[in-house]
């Protein structure tokens, strides 16, 4: 059921009501991310990675050799945001960014020697966040599709 449009369907809640933050979807979705974020610091702090580093090896972990455009759209994160990322990870010695041997004009990552060692450390990490989650596995997949809904309509 849509309740998109002129407000016609929303006589039941008072115009002001639509207003309250404890009406709103959106609040408990960044408060609920944002929560996520602080979970992980302790765990990526011993990685020396923030979260955003994190989700790039992860990427690269499961694709050694990634195309930076590719990468940024499976992050959904644009240039501006991935190039000074990328640059601080390459600065950290566990990536390199190189020129694409059929393009010059692309760039491409890949993980150093360093690189592919961290994903050894790394492999506690989901496990030890699965704990703090503390959530029933099937409400973990809903939470999980539900989100993916949510980034498909918008995106």
């Amino acid at each position: 059921m849509s309740h998109c449009g002129t407000g016609k369907n929303t006589e039941s809640l008072a115009r002001e009501e639509l207003l309250l933050l404890d009406k709103q979807v959106c609040f408990p979705l960044y408060s609920a991310a944002n929560a996520v974020v602080r979970a992980y610091r302790p765990l990526l702090d011993a990685l020396d990675l923030t979260y955003a580093q994190y989700l790039v090896m992860m990427v690269l972990w499961e694709t050694n050799g990634i195309n930076v455009k590719i990468l940024g759209e499976r992050l959904h994160l644009d240039s501006g945001t991935l190039t000074p990322l990328l640059k601080r990870l390459e600065n950290k010695g566990i990536v390199l960014r190189k020129r694409g041997l059929s393009d010059e004009r692309v760039r491409e990552l890949f993980l150093t020697d360093e690189g592919f060692a961290l994903k050894q450390k790394a492999l506690s990490v989901p496990n030890a966040m699965l704990c703090k989650f503390d959530l029933e596995l099937d409400d973990l997949v809903s939470l999980k599709t539900l989100c993916e809904k949510v980034i498909a309509k918008l995106s």
